[in-house]
């Protein structure tokens, strides 16, 4: 979602007469978006913003965008004097208006507010893409899980319309995408167009033409619909990947961190999607370390990923975020318990995802090349299952869909070879 808002950002801009560049020290403007899900990655911009010195002492306006400035923007802005904007996640299409006015000497601005108006709206359709691109068709969070900060920083939930998420898709496959990405925090809980859900937006973006492949991201596990299960079967476009986090495998856990959901509905999901389509990789999300998390907790977690068998995986330590409930909850879980907990749970999902690797050795697929490699002569891309793939290939491959054979894997990439184009 901020690769994606990133780049709104920037075809805003470009319409106000702006040119991307890659070095810092040539821009007017530079840009840092920002995310607020962990402590960490805040911390990350103030970081940055010791790097970008320089050139904010050459002139440069230096803009601070996302959901740091919607949570801390006052803040911010007492932390660092370097910042001339800061702009929350819901106010991105109004930047180039207020670069306008801080040029007219009208003193550095916040602008965080939740407007009435959609910022979708107001941004123009995209002029330029990737092969691979992100397309938001919905934002925002009710579900209020008690650690997470999104429903206070993206707002409540907002579907775009069908109408408008086909022209934006049609708008990036003219500008050169073959693969689209569609995005929402809550991504399953779209429902734009009254009686339809993702899995009929789906069959519908599916009928563009010159698009090959749609992807979706994130799934809340107790808004999966029959209809989207199904739709992995009967629509080619839509890839065998889903990425479904469960968080813990605890069901006094999920109670205490506000999932709605138990373990066992989260298992029939997975049985329901392997049922319709029995090639599809699955990946999840999980937090170790929730305040009152026991051993018998953490047990209960390695036990299901051990019975589901994930493709891949995201797992973090509970990072306490301000103004959440888990934040203030009693048993705070010991740093050093958090840490010898995520090791472990790691090991077994590097374990799983090299086991999954390993079994498409010799396999033949498609596969998107996206960009450059490290060394000369290849190319990286991702497989139907989202595989980082290494591919010996020419250069005038990259931006095209190939058919190569798994050659060898790790626990992190395959390497394949070109059968034909």
């Amino acid at each position: 979602m901020n690769v994606y808002d990133s780049v709104r950002m920037r075809d805003a801009l470009i319409v106000h007469g702006f040119k991307e560049t890659t070095k810092p020290g040539q821009a007017d403007v530079i840009l840092v978006n920002t995310c607020h899900i962990r402590e960490k990655a805040s911390e990350k911009l103030f970081s940055e913003l010791g790097r970008l010195a320089q050139e904010k002492k050459k002139g440069a306006l230096i803009v601070v965008a996302g959901c740091v400035v919607q949570a801390d923007g006052v803040e911010i802005l007492r932390r660092s004097k370097l910042i001339d904007i800061a702009i929350g996640p819901q106010n991105y299409h109004q930047l180039p208006e207020l670069i306008e006015k801080y040029n007219r000497k009208q003193g550095r601005i916040i602008k965080a507010d939740f407007p009435v108006e959609s910022k979708f709206d107001f941004l123009p359709l995209p002029k330029q893409s990737t092969a691979a691109a992100f397309l938001a068709v919905q934002e925002g969070c009710d579900h209020f899980c008690s650690y997470c900060v999104v429903p206070y920083t993206r707002g409540c939930e907002y579907s775009r319309s069908s109408k408008d998420i086909i022209a934006e898709a049609k708008a990036l496959v003219k500008a050169g995408a073959k693969e689209i990405m569609l995005l929402g925090q809550n991504v399953n809980g779209w429902h734009g167009d009254r009686g339809k859900d993702l899995g009929d937006l789906i069959r519908e973006i599916a009928k563009i033409l010159g698009l090959k492949r749609i992807r979706y991201t994130t799934s809340y596990p107790s808004e999966m619909t029959q209809n989207l299960i199904n739709a992995h079967k009967d629509t080619a476009k839509l890839m065998p990947y889903i990425h479904l986090p469960i968080q813990s495998g605890s069901d006094k856990v999920l109670k205490d961190m506000n999932r709605q959901y138990t373990v066992k509905q989260y298992e029939k999901i997975v049985a329901a999607f392997r049922k319709a389509r029995p090639d599809i990789a699955i990946s999840s999300d999980f937090i170790v370390g929730f305040p009152g998390e026991t051993e018998k907790d953490f047990e209960e977690t390695l036990k299901l990923v051990k019975r589901v068998g994930y493709a891949s995986s995201y797992s973090f330590k509970f990072s306490a975020r301000p103004g959440t409930p888990a934040s203030l909850m009693k048993n705070q879980i010991p740093e050093e318990i958090k840490t010898k907990r995520l090791m472990k749970l790691q090991a077994l999902l590097l374990k799983q995802q090299k086991e999954f690797n390993q079994k498409t050795i010799g396999k033949v697929f498609d596969v998107l090349l996206t960009e450059r490699g490290k060394v000369r002569g290849q190319l990286l891309g991702y497989s139907p299952y989202m595989q980082g793939t290494i591919v010996k290939a020419p250069t005038k491959m990259l931006g095209e869909i190939v058919r190569v054979k798994v050659t060898g894997a790790s626990a992190t990439s395959l390497t394949a070879e070109v059968v034909k184009k």
